[in-house]
């Protein structure tokens, strides 16, 4: 038999773990873009991190340096992961109770 302190722990633990899996969600549905070279190489990737698209402007290509688009690429994914990483940072903030009482949440999920 649960105490009446139990019960509202674990009521508290449901709420969160409801929150942290909308917010998974709303994360996974989210695109962001990255992009270098003045936005001649684009990057897209869901607010988790994964790559959904890498889009090059072709006269990159035209021009063939194949260092310049290798960096280019690169650039391009560290920016899209870095925003993702902010917004993912955010978002779990919002979700978890110490994110609400302005506790800073480390880069974990």
């Amino acid at each position: 038999m649960l105490n009446p302190f139990q019960k509202m722990i674990e009521s508290q633990l449901e709420g969160v773990q409801r929150q942290v899996a909308e917010a998974a969600e709303e994360l996974r549905a989210m695109e962001i873009v990255g992009s270098a070279g003045g936005g001649a190489v684009k990057v897209t990737v869901t607010g988790l991190g994964e790559v959904l698209d890498v889009a090059i402007d072709p006269q990159v290509i035209r021009e063939g340096d194949c260092e310049l688009v290798q960096d280019l690429v690169c650039a391009g994914v560290r920016e899209a992961l870095r925003k993702a990483s902010e917004a993912k940072r955010s978002r779990f903030a919002e979700a978890l109770p110490l994110g609400r009482m302005g506790m800073e949440m480390p880069d974990f999920f």
